[in-house]
């Protein structure tokens, strides 16, 4: 009986360890994305530190260009809910809006991909 319940313990852990999803951390996920994306200085700045074209000035911008590569190649597979919802957004807006900073943003990440 007692080896009957520690398989079961074993396979229970192993169970909880495959469907524990780990996700980025949520901590600038109250950041104003669409704020951003319609005021050019801070859209500019945000985009030229993600291209390492300039110094990431804010602790959010950092950490997103930390995890952007992962996120990007995995399809936001890590991501919060809300984190999907500004990944999405942004993607929407630079599609429709500076089509050509899209193009050059999906590059540079597929490039670093490899």
């Amino acid at each position: 009986m007692a080896r009957l319940n520690y398989i079961v313990t074993i396979i229970v852990i192993t169970l909880i360890c495959v469907l524990a999803q780990e996700l980025y951390s949520d901590r600038y996920d109250k950041v104003d994305a669409e704020n951003i994306l319609q005021n050019n200085r801070l859209r500019d700045q945000y985009y030229n530190c993600f291209m390492g074209n300039a110094p990431c000035t804010t602790a959010d911008a950092k950490f997103f260009k930390e995890i952007i590569i992962e996120a990007f190649r995995s399809k936001c597979k890590k991501c919060t809910e809300k984190q999907k919802e500004m990944m999405n957004l942004v993607q929407d807006w630079y599609k429709k809006n500076k089509p050509e900073q899209w193009k050059a943003f999906v590059a540079k990440y597929q490039q670093e991909e490899r």
